[in-house]
């Protein structure tokens, strides 16, 4: 079962459901389902194996999908999408595997490929910490300083430690083992015909010109757009923008807006 954080009035339909990327969680996009929620409920979960959700064997897309489907279907049936690195591909494969849940989709900064990047050098840097030495958020950052530079990294990294339990909110053992397949893209078939925007960071290269045609293969109707200035964190980077795209591609609320 997932953790789901709710904003909003209840009763504006279709809600917006947010999923986060890698090692992320609901907490993430407080700051911005906060803002959204002026006109719409917003939902924001913890994936599986990340925050309070609960942690299984599986980390397959067609799991993270079930698992989304299974939030919607608790809060009216369907949804707008908004997904973000590996949360994207998991609101893609809701997309194509439970189409009638999702009105429209946005998918940020992510395409349906495999990448050839890794992930693992943080779950070691994670896993190099003594959490037996660590008393304060900044204890731990010291020490995730030896094995991650980037400030902005461990901060982010650092919002999944609980530090008065001495654990990472996140289950380590299967986010490697499934690191494969959160990097790569699952076989379906079918297409979302649905209303789809990828929006990527001008910045970033995780979305190329050479991913549309798998794009417009599984997502026929996709549009595309990229926001200036900011990179694979885009909602992080240029926040204001990325709300802005939100708002202007779902719409303020009721089925039926344009």
């Amino acid at each position: 079962m997932l953790r789901i954080l709710t904003e909003g009035d209840e009763s504006a339909q279709p809600p917006i459901l947010i999923a986060h990327g890698l090692f992320g969680s609901a907490r993430n996009w407080g700051v911005i389902a906060k803002r959204l929620s002026d006109t719409r409920r917003v939902i924001t979960v913890d994936m599986r194996n990340h925050g309070e959700s609960d942690w299984t064997d599986s980390h397959s897309y067609p799991d993270l999908a079930e698992d989304l489907a299974e939030v919607i279907a608790a809060h009216g049936g369907q949804a707008d999408v908004l997904g973000h690195s590996m949360g994207g591909k998991a609101a893609m494969a809701l997309s194509l595997l439970y189409s009638s849940a999702v009105r429209r989709l946005i998918v940020a900064d992510i395409a349906p490929v495999a990448y050839g990047h890794t992930q693992q050098h943080l779950i070691d840097a994670m896993r190099a910490i003594d959490l037996s030495r660590v008393e304060t958020r900044g204890d731990a950052d010291r020490q995730l300083a030896a094995h991650v530079e980037a400030a902005g990294v461990r901060a982010f990294l650092l919002q999944s430690l609980d530090v008065k339990a001495k654990k990472w909110r996140l289950n380590l053992d299967v986010l490697e083992r499934f690191m494969p397949e959160i990097l790569g893209w699952p076989e379906l078939s079918g297409a979302f015909e649905g209303p789809a925007l990828f929006l990527s960071g001008a910045a970033s290269d995780y979305v190329k010109p050479e991913h549309r045609p798998a794009i417009k293969a599984l997502f026929p109707g996709a549009k595309f757009a990229k926001i200036p200035g900011a990179g694979h964190w885009l909602h992080a980077d240029r926040p204001r923008e990325f709300e802005a795209a939100i708002r202007a591609f779902f719409g303020a609320g009721a089925v039926g807006t344009a």
